[in-house]
């Protein structure tokens, strides 16, 4: 059996087979222990914070149908909280994760289990932290594998392997985003990006720290890729070779053919990659897209496929990657993006609308008289920057708690206006709220949500995740959503399945979904420095008619505020 080429060969084997997976549903059980650990990844080790001592975390090997139970321990210094990203936890926020929304932190030296059940869902997956930029080290892969007895929807690949792509920085990165905080500005970009933790020997000191893959003559393989960075839209290549795109987030997708695909952060896809070049070794990569006038870091990583027999002394050749601002590429390639819309996989799309909703995204700027810059960099959706509670969300909702939100947050933006025109500085009268404004959604509603991206300081894309669901992404374009006209061109047939999309650059993105998950659901910009700007509202959806479709009880062990 092929694996991976590196001295944690054996300890991983082990671990697959540790983890196997029997014939029928099982409850499974797993330790994660937060922890400091030094690590080097380019010129010098450092502490970062890690799940069980590895970077990145330990994989979540579960299979559809299973109860699943994660304790977590936290010994780290900061508060931690872990989100299961795109597991739509049915009437159990409780085991959603983000914090203050859904639970408030484990504290440190405290511990808190996770406990859910894997339904209707199979796919690649991931978890991470749900708290501060601590995710940039906290983070792991959720392998869900089909019922016993359930084939995938195309060629059964020979292996499989699992590849998280993230960013990478040389500084502790809560001090670096306390520094950007104190400036009134972004924080620096990462020094590296990474897949599986490793930069890749493009990086001065790195020769050590690339991953690696080996793989058989004429062999096809599956490979889960996450994008686990908290800034970047990453595009992903390997020389040689095309890449079949298999699945999204979870959701099996109409198989198609590519070069390169465009992954965005919060995103997973899975591609089958047939070993039928000429024995040798080829690289790997991934680098940035940013089509809008933003800084980012610009940096290729890199890691092996390498055939079996190769030596390590043939120099691998890099893919070609689209350009930084391809946005044609970025375009296209989302465009071919299909649900798999089979009798067994059928795409349940809304076509009767109960609820529509209209969300602007702007960027502004503030009065800050603590900021070295005299002004703070802020965020909105409908011109309203979201305020952080200190106590859990669900829990206020569940108990009925007064004083910790308010349920009035506009369907639409208050002030209409050329949202894609000239740039525009003003803030346009982007207020903080002294609570969290939440949007009230009725059970079993069907509700469309147009994102539509702004000219407020700059254009920029935008990765929107919503808890607790999948969403059908039915339309999408550039410049202003026209209400009257872009409706006819949705796509009410096969759109793709997410949890996660990129509302393009000047453009919009349209997205539907049945609100029959009961609790309090965040969604947000998974760009991690517009988060903490206040990019991110959340949906009170109300219980159904009876307890079977109400919010389950809170768990003993819920960590306390």
């Amino acid at each position: 059996m092929t694996g991976e080429i590196n001295i944690f060969r054996l300890f991983f084997l082990s671990v697959m087979g540790y983890l196997s997976i029997s014939a029928t549903a099982e409850l499974k059980k797993y330790q994660f222990d937060i922890q400091v650990k030094n690590v080097s990844r380019l010129c010098h080790a450092k502490p970062i914070v890690t799940v069980n001592g590895m970077f990145p975390g330990p994989t979540v090997y579960v299979r559809e149908g299973d109860r699943v139970l994660i304790n977590v321990t936290n010994y780290a210094q900061y508060n931690m909280s872990i989100h299961w990203h795109g597991l739509k936890q049915y009437r159990n926020g409780w085991a959603d994760g983000p914090a203050y929304v859904t639970q408030c932190p484990i504290q440190t030296g405290q511990s808190y289990t996770y406990d859910f059940n894997v339904t209707g869902q199979r796919g690649t997956l991931w978890w991470h932290a749900h708290i501060s930029w601590l995710r940039a080290t906290v983070h792991g892969a959720i392998v869900i594998m089909p019922k016993q007895g359930t084939s995938y929807p195309f060629p059964q690949p020979d292996f499989e392997f699992n590849l998280l792509l993230g960013e990478w920085w040389n500084d502790d990165v809560e001090e670096v985003v306390k520094q950007g905080n104190k400036l009134g500005l972004p924080p620096k970009t990462s020094d590296a990006h990474t897949i599986n933790g490793k930069p890749g020997p493009l990086f001065l000191c790195s020769e050590k720290h690339t991953y690696a893959i080996e793989v058989e003559q004429g062999k096809t393989y599956l490979l889960r890729i996450i994008n686990a960075a908290l800034n970047d839209e990453l595009f992903f290549a390997i020389n040689g070779h095309k890449l079949t795109v298999v699945e999204v987030d979870a959701v099996y997708t109409k198989p198609f053919s590519t070069n390169a695909i465009l992954i965005a952060p919060g995103q997973t896809t899975n591609v089958l990659v047939r070993a039928d070049q000429v024995p040798d070794r080829y690289f790997m990569a991934a680098r940035p897209f940013m089509d809008a006038p933003i800084s980012v870091d610009n940096k290729t990583a890199t890691a092996i496929l390498q055939y079996k027999g190769i030596p390590n002394t043939i120099v691998p050749k890099l893919p070609q990657l689209p350009s930084l601002n391809d946005t044609n590429f970025a375009l296209n390639y989302n465009s071919k993006l299909r649900s798999l819309n089979s009798p067994q996989f059928p795409a349940k799309v809304p076509l009767k609308v109960d609820r529509h909703l209209f969300y602007t995204i702007g960027l502004g700027a503030n009065p800050c008289p603590t900021c070295q810059n005299g002004t703070r960099l802020t965020a909105s959706l409908n011109n309203i920057t979201f305020l952080m509670p200190q106590i859990g969300l669900l829990q206020a909702h569940y108990y009925n708690l007064k004083g910790v939100f308010t349920m009035d947050f506009p369907d639409h933006p208050p002030t209409p206006f050329n949202y894609t025109g000239a740039p525009l500085t003003a803030n346009l009268g982007t207020t903080v709220s002294n609570l969290p404004r939440l949007s009230k959604i009725a059970f079993n509603s069907t509700v469309e949500l147009v994102l539509q991206d702004t000219n407020l300081l700059s254009v920029e894309s935008h990765p929107f995740h919503l808890h607790g669901y999948n969403f059908f992404v039915v339309g999408s374009g550039i410049g202003n959503f026209d209400p009257n006209k872009d409706p006819a061109k949705y796509n009410l047939v096969d759109p793709p399945e997410r949890n996660t999309v990129g509302v393009p650059t000047g453009g919009w993105t349209a997205i539907r979904f049945r609100a029959d998950n009961p609790g309090v659901w965040f969604i947000h910009c998974h760009l991690e420095l517009h988060t903490g700007w206040g990019l991110k509202t959340a949906f009170v959806v109300e219980n159904g008619p009876s307890p079977d479709y109400s919010i389950l009880p809170p768990p003993k062990d819920l960590p306390p505020c």
